[in-house]
């Protein structure tokens, strides 16, 4: 009887001791308060969300919400004054190929992001040359044993007009040539989630992603024979990837700040962020 006794009352002391210690902890960092409102970029999206989740717990009394309707979304929704935050693919202070600057925003650097060419697993092709993604994302190049591989349609898979990701792809990997627009084989999704699911259910389906969606269920290309890998990246051999922003209405301040401040910490872009497949923005020169 002692022992049936014994452990529950152990393990009920050892939560109230974990319960008080939280409250402590909570309760040093509790003086910031407020709401923060994210919205933007599919891509920045899991970064947002975990970098939310540590910070709401240091600071119990900030809210923080979070949504991803592409890039442009972004410094739209901070410029209509409904976000906080635009999480945004490219440094929207400056034009970009379809999109004039947002004047009075700040691009506030928190990451860099590296973006695959993917294909459905059953394709069977692991590495394409530029001049190879050029013709098959205009629709020049139309079936896989045009450019080694079985003899089936390519299915081609792209973001919507207004994403980052799509951005940064046309411009690094394409170098600016237009995707085709319509056909049979042609698909486009909204977003970064979307994109992993079309290419993982679509048999001879091509697309592109940033690398934190990868799975095993897609092939993540080489592009040029280099693999888009951390290390190809920072090595200057990759040129697949883009900086990621979030953009505020002029210099941030209060809950805000602090956000903005804790996903540009070491502890996190070390820590987090690296395990989600983002690389540093201190790892760049």
């Amino acid at each position: 009887m002692k022992t049936k006794w014994f452990k529950p009352l152990s393990f009920a002391l050892i939560a109230l001791t974990v319960a008080f210690g939280s409250v402590s902890v909570a309760s040093a960092s509790s003086k910031l308060s407020g709401r923060i409102v994210v919205n933007g970029s599919s891509a920045l999206l899991p970064l947002t969300l975990q970098a939310a989740n540590e910070f709401k717990k240091l600071n119990p009394k900030v809210r923080i919400s979070a949504s991803a309707a592409g890039s442009i979304t972004g410094p739209q929704s901070v410029r209509k004054g409904i976000a906080d935050i635009g999480a945004v693919d490219w440094d929207a202070t400056k034009d970009v190929p379809g999109f004039k600057a947002f004047t009075g925003q700040v691009a506030n650097k928190v990451a860099v992001i590296p973006f695959a060419a993917i294909t459905n697993s059953n394709v069977g092709i692991s590495s394409l040359s530029t001049e190879q993604l050029q013709g098959i994302f205009s629709g020049k190049i139309t079936n896989w044993k045009e450019v080694g591989g079985a003899d089936k349609d390519i299915i081609v898979v792209n973001r919507a007009f207004g994403s980052g990701t799509r951005v940064n792809f046309q411009m690094k990997a394409l170098n600016g040539t237009d995707f085709m627009t319509k056909g049979s084989n042609y698909k486009e999704v909204k977003s970064s989630g979307d994109m992993k699911t079309a290419i993982e259910t679509t048999p001879n389906a091509i697309g592109y992603i940033d690398l934190v969606y990868v799975t095993s269920k897609m092939t993540g290309l080489k592009i040029n024979n280099v693999a888009p890998t951390e290390a190809n990246v920072i090595n200057g051999t990759y040129k697949v990837w883009g900086y990621g922003y979030y953009m505020t209405k002029g210099q941030p301040t209060g809950a805000t700040k602090a956000f903005i401040d804790y996903v540009q910490s070491k502890k996190f872009q070390t820590g987090s962020l690296k395990k989600l497949k983002f690389i540093p923005i201190s790892a760049m020169k």
